[in-house]
């Protein structure tokens, strides 16, 4: 009963991911469609036209599955010997330095909020 529910709520997920591909569709914004999807979830979510408990258990399980979902691509990319050498080099820098932009700017802006969320409790 429990991977029914979990399979149910990927596939309304994947619903949103579907109105996302209709929107990019009609209209031409230069945001990947899953982008828009995802927002488009994110703002049902928000104004709470749909309840976190439709979505929480299969949004959980694939987040548990993402990694299996790169393991591909990162397969794929030894194909390429180019990617190995200089290029390489510059794309390992990059994506590391991009990382960590990232995580700071996460951090940064979770600390903030949690401060913000802090001192409103008091």
């Amino acid at each position: 009963m429990k991977l029914f529910k979990i399979i149910i709520q990927i596939l309304f997920i994947n619903l949103f991911l579907l109105i996302g591909v209709g929107i990019k569709s009609v209209v031409n914004v230069p945001i990947p469609a899953s982008m828009i999807g995802l927002i488009l979830l994110f703002l049902a979510l928000m104004l709470n036209i749909i309840k976190l408990e439709w979505v929480e258990e299969g949004g959980k399980w694939l987040l548990a599955e993402l990694l299996l979902f790169f393991v591909p691509s990162a397969v794929g990319i030894v194909n390429y010997k180019e990617i190995l050498g200089i290029q390489g080099v510059e794309m390992v820098f990059l994506i590391g330095f991009s990382t960590l932009i990232v995580m700071g700017t996460t951090a940064f802006i979770s600390e903030k909020l949690y401060n913000r969320k802090k001192s409103s409790a008091l």
